[in-house]
């Protein structure tokens, strides 16, 4: 038989507590950064929301076809749809996933000693670049769970003191740097239409950077 270390009520208001915890998050680490809680919600919505905006910085021609396989022969010869060819390519940044992150790790560099933060951006952009992989028809694929415990690891590692900003700055540059920025040469080759800077594939990471690196540390 298998019994409960706890009491089966206590058990539950673990369970119902969860969401309360999820809730709470984005107020404990702000509150550990030492900013306004307050300012913690609106930022996490703002990221969420941005998340769906792209700025494009950058457009180029390219020469790509769809390659005709079982589906596009069916839509041509059963719809009369031919999928067209698209001759440009655009490299946006994401507003939720790259700017947003970025501006408020620029504010914390103001409170670290910057040789801290440049060792963790270090060794979190290595581990994002090697545990990242371009993937055609997708963009960058990374693990989204591994990146902040890298950086909230590293950063109880550097400095006890300074673990918060040290873990949410190098987790966000080190995940944009060595997941997005330096995969930007093999994501051209795979002549996808549209490449977002911080958006899909590399968002949770940054998001959960946010939330799981500052709480960890």
């Amino acid at each position: 038989m298998y019994f409960l270390p706890i009491s089966l009520a206590l058990f539950i208001f673990f369970i119902l507590l969860i969401p309360v915890m999820i809730v709470m998050a984005p107020a404990v680490a702000f509150a550990k950064l030492g900013l306004n809680p307050l300012c913690g919600y609106a930022f996490f919505i703002l990221c969420l929301i941005g998340s769906g905006i792209n700025i494009p910085v950058h457009r180029r021609q390219i020469n790509y076809t769809i390659s005709v396989d079982e589906l596009t022969v069916m839509f041509h010869r059963f719809m009369g749809i031919r999928l067209p060819a698209y001759g440009e390519q655009v490299i946006a940044v994401n507003l939720g996933g790259a700017i947003l992150p970025i501006a408020l790790s620029l504010y914390l560099v103001g409170f670290v000693p910057l040789p801290l933060v440049l060792s963790a951006t270090l060794i979190t952009t290595t581990a994002a670049y090697l545990l990242s992989k371009p993937v055609r028809g997708v963009g960058v694929v990374m693990p989204a769970f591994v990146p902040p415990l890298i950086a909230a690891l590293t950063a109880m590692i550097l400095s006890r003191e300074y673990a918060p900003q040290i873990a949410y700055i190098s987790g966000v540059m080190g995940t944009l740097i060595g997941a997005d920025l330096l995969r930007i040469p093999q994501l051209k080759r795979l002549e996808a239409p549209f490449l977002s800077i911080g958006g899909a594939g590399v968002f949770d990471g940054i998001y959960l950077v946010g939330l799981i690196s500052v709480l960890l540390a």
